[in-house]
């Protein structure tokens, strides 16, 4: 069985990792055009700096949760017919053991060079503009995908989901797209599809079958009946 498994914000949430957008619409405070966007880079660089070297300082505070333990055994058993989508930046699906893993809206522990296109692993701030490692110039950037900027992988991301035999989101909005349209691309070439979330999504009508509670519960209750 091939699976494609995407996951969001409320996975990682159940680990500690803030999930950037309050009730009210803010990121932690500060509205979306001041610290997800080029503009808002281009405006006031340092400011989105601090933004995102506080998110990745944090990452050191948290740990993988049992979601997380239960998709790097279920690689584990399928190897190459999985492949984990992730809309979250941070790295606990790896920490966790699973290395099938697609980053669509980039990751804190990495760079982007604005000066050579070279993404490069980053683990410290970036408020002080360092250099480039590759092409020395200081135009380190953040390595997440903003409003307005295309996520990574998608040519691959969407040729899985054409021959994907189950479709499963996690911890998901189903509010942003393009992600929140992959149920309906898996569903248009005949994959099962199953939502695993808190509570409903916006999408939840979409899915086959819809399972709501804690993914830390959810999820290696799924994997022990696909695998059992």
């Amino acid at each position: 069985m091939r699976i494609v498994v995407l996951t969001g914000a409320g996975i990682s949430a159940e680990s500690g990792v803030p999930t950037f957008r309050d009730a009210d619409g803010l990121w932690e405070g500060h509205r979306v055009e001041e610290v997800a966007t080029p503009e808002a880079y281009d405006h006031a660089p340092i400011r989105v700096h601090r933004f995102y070297d506080a998110r990745r300082a944090a990452l050191a505070g948290v740990r993988p949760n049992p979601a997380h333990h239960a998709l790097a055994r279920l690689e584990q058993a399928l190897g190459d017919d999985l492949l984990v989508v992730t809309q979250n930046i941070d790295d606990l699906h790896e920490r966790a053991g699973s290395t099938r893993v697609v980053h669509m809206h980039g990751e804190l522990l990495s760079a982007l060079c604005r000066g050579c296109g070279q993404r490069v692993p980053w683990d410290g701030d970036l408020e002080h503009l360092p250099p480039c490692p590759r092409c020395g110039v200081s135009e380190l950037r953040p390595d997440v995908v903003w409003f307005g900027e295309v996520p990574y992988e998608m040519d691959r991301i969407l040729d899985r989901l054409a021959t994907t035999d189950l479709f499963v989101s996690i911890g998901t909005s189903g509010a942003v797209y393009p992600a929140a349209g992959f149920v309906r691309e898996a569903a248009a070439y005949g994959a099962r599809t199953l939502e695993l979330n808190l509570q409903p999504s916006e999408g939840t009508d979409l899915f086959d079958e819809a399972r709501h509670g804690p993914a830390g519960l959810l999820v290696p209750a799924w994997v022990e009946e696909l695998l059992g």
